[in-house]
């Protein structure tokens, strides 16, 4: 098979391709619309959104989540906020500004076209929000407030206290139940999506498992919509809920859809540091929490070691002796830089040995702010997140500072998408962080629920459209009578069956530890050629020993935790490896891709515009084959591509 890439851009100036695209596209009647189904899988701010929005719109449609509820998705843990370039603060904030800002932070590797789009419907997102309930902070005046997030010099952030996420999920949610109401929308809960279904080159349907029953179904519709979020979870350890997986991408890669920048992964600056071998998963603390707190560790070795053997308090150290490291390095943004910037930057620190607690973790100091604002005004904006620290870490940040360090957070690649959301299978479109195209290398803070929520409500609703206005001459298929649906639910089974048949001596969670170490070690904050050919051996190695010696207990005709775990790492195990493929043919340093040979003398990303300034898009080739590598460039007509600087 062979790939050709087409982004479909509208032609003429970025700021009038939307609305050209709108105004020339095909569209589908009321009538015709009653008689089109369209499968949505997943329920997070994406899913939700385009479920709603597509029942809304009169298709019929049927949504899957495999938790017990859509809003269990794990868009409800997002605490910050969500960027929009309303300027309520006459702060200079434009929609310009929110383009150019998040192709900057993305180090100038996401699709222009794609990203002023999204800056272009942000303000739309604040209305329909509002317009819900969703109880935005608002000022003494009754204006809905703002804060700042990295990689902006402006206050564009809309947030609900450090619970965000879950507020712009109630709305969705809200609106979700409306439509499952009226009949528009089908609610699939506790349900996997195992397989995509394609029938004469177009993506038709999905083969699920019911994870009570451990039935396999098969379900019909005219266009699948992938809302599955990202791949974090292939590290183990992550801010992502435990179930969040990428095999929905997985699958829908092995049929033919190309996975675009596998390698761009995000680790963010702010998480509680890890604190045993027994853990199971990373908590975040808000990039919020920038605005008022400060990073910093001792300035002195002698300090810092005294601190992680317990002989000295961080707050017994005086200012003279403490390195307010990113103020010091980056004066203009000081501790808002972008994510991998402050990342990278509190890696060095503790590399050269001046980290605290384990070594692994730097302070994140509210003194100032608190002698400045006072403890009320701290705890109104941050009082949730403080509460949860404390009870993971039985520390009051009130008092002491937090410790914190990089982890694991969001994935920047994803299935590749058209400018209409559409990837390289004819009628499978790819929503929020499940597809690649809005944040280049790093994505900025408050940007991933802008993205969900701009292609849920407001981009793919119109797009489509576009593709369904030729699908109206396509009758319903009955899944139990036609040949490809029968294949794959037959795949499928055979898959749980092998599964079980191995009936070896280790866990799914001990090869799960173990992926995610060599991820971390090889595929992590600093990459270099021979880490990561060296990784590729060891994920080989270790998916091979997996399916010799990996132990599922149980039945697969019942709730079964180990299976799902199974089947998800199984996905994992060539995901991880087309992740160090992508990572090693990248012989650049971009955003959270940081490769320790190409870098500045001052220790910074060092790109290659002139050899990678494109979308590396890898197309299946079998499992013991390597990738084959499908180029997108990259044209910049509205922004000037220079090296970022945040100082």
């Amino acid at each position: 098979m062979s790939t050709t890439l087409n982004s479909k851009i509208p032609a003429g100036k970025v700021a009038e391709k939307w609305t050209k695209y709108k105004a020339e596209q095909n569209l589908v009647n009321p009538a015709n619309k009653r008689k089109l189904d369209i499968i949505v899988v997943g329920t997070g701010l994406g899913g939700a959104a385009a479920a709603a929005s597509l029942g809304e719109l009169g298709f019929k449609v049927k949504n899957f989540c495999y938790s017990d509820s859509p809003r269990r998705a794990h868009s409800i843990a997002a605490q910050g906020g969500i960027n929009a370039a309303k300027n309520y603060q006459n702060d200079g904030d434009s929609i310009y500004r929110l383009f150019y800002d998040t192709v900057k932070g993305g180090d100038y590797r996401a699709r222009e076209a794609n990203v002023y789009r999204l800056a272009e419907v942000s303000n739309d997102i604040i209305d329909q929000c509002v317009s819900q309930g969703v109880p935005f902070a608002r000022d003494y005046g009754g204006y809905l407030d703002n804060r700042s997030f990295g990689g902006a010099l402006v206050s564009r952030t809309f947030y609900a206290r450090g619970q965000t996420g879950q507020q712009l999920l109630l709305g969705a949610y809200g609106s979700l139940n409306r439509q499952i109401a009226a009949g528009n929308v089908t609610m699939h809960v506790r349900t996997e999506m195992m397989d995509l279904v394609i029938v004469d080159g177009k993506a038709r349907g999905i083969v699920t498992r019911d994870l009570v029953s451990g039935e396999l179904n098969t379900h019909f519709g005219h266009a699948v919509v992938l809302a599955t979020g990202g791949y974090g979870n292939v590290y183990f350890l992550s801010t992502n809920a435990m179930g969040s997986n990428g095999s929905a991408a997985v699958k829908a890669y092995k049929k033919g859809a190309v996975m675009a920048n596998p390698a761009f992964v995000q680790i963010h600056p702010t998480c509680i540091p890890v604190h045993g071998e027994s853990q199971s998963k990373l908590t975040l603390m808000s990039e919020s929490l920038r605005n008022d707190g400060r990073i910093w560790v001792p300035s002195e070795k002698e300090d810092a070691e005294k601190i992680r053997k317990g002989q000295l308090k961080p707050t017994d150290l005086p200012e003279e002796k403490r390195d307010y490291y990113l103020e010091r390095r980056y004066p203009a943004f000081g501790n808002l830089v972008p994510r991998d910037v402050a990342s990278r930057a509190a890696k060095e620190r503790c590399d050269a040995g001046f980290g605290v607690g384990t070594g692994q973790a730097v302070y994140l100091d509210f003194k100032h702010a608190i002698e400045r604002l006072g403890q009320s005004t701290i705890k109104a904006r941050y009082g949730n997140l403080f509460q949860m620290y404390e009870k993971i870490v039985d520390e009051n940040p009130y008092e002491t500072p937090m410790m914190i360090y990089p982890a694991i957070h969001y994935t920047m690649g994803g299935t590749w998408v058209d400018y209409e959301l559409q990837t390289s299978i004819p009628g499978l479109f790819s929503i929020g962080e499940a597809n690649f195209s809005d944040h280049g290398a790093n994505r900025l803070g408050a940007s991933a629920l802008m993205q969900g929520l701009a292609d849920g409500y407001f981009v793919l609703p119109f797009t489509i459209q576009n593709y369904l206005a030729d699908q109206i001459g396509v009758a319903r298929m009955n899944p139990d009578e036609v040949l490809e649906f029968k294949k794959v639910k037959e795949d499928t089974k055979a898959l749980i069956d092998k599964l079980f048949a191995i009936k070896g001596k280790r866990s799914v969670d001990s090869f799960h530890k173990e992926l995610g170490l060599i991820m971390w070690d090889h595929v992590g904050m600093g990459r270099t050629a021979e880490g990561l050919k060296e990784g590729i051996v060891k994920i080989k190695k270790l998916r091979e020993e997996f399916w010799k010696d990996v132990r599922i207990p149980g039945r697969d005709d019942m709730i079964n935790p180990e299976l799902e775990k199974a089947c998800r790492l199984a996905d994992f195990l060539e995901l991880g490896e087309l992740m160090a493929q992508d990572a090693l043919h990248r012989n650049e340093s971009c955003g959270g891709h940081f490769r320790e040979e190409y870098k500045t003398p001052e220790g910074e990303a060092l790109r290659d515009d002139e050899n990678f300034m494109y979308v590396a898009a890898w197309e299946y080739q079998g499992t013991e084959k390597p990738a084959k590598l499908n180029k997108e460039s990259l044209n910049y007509e509205a922004i000037e591509v220079k090296t970022r600087n945040y100082k």
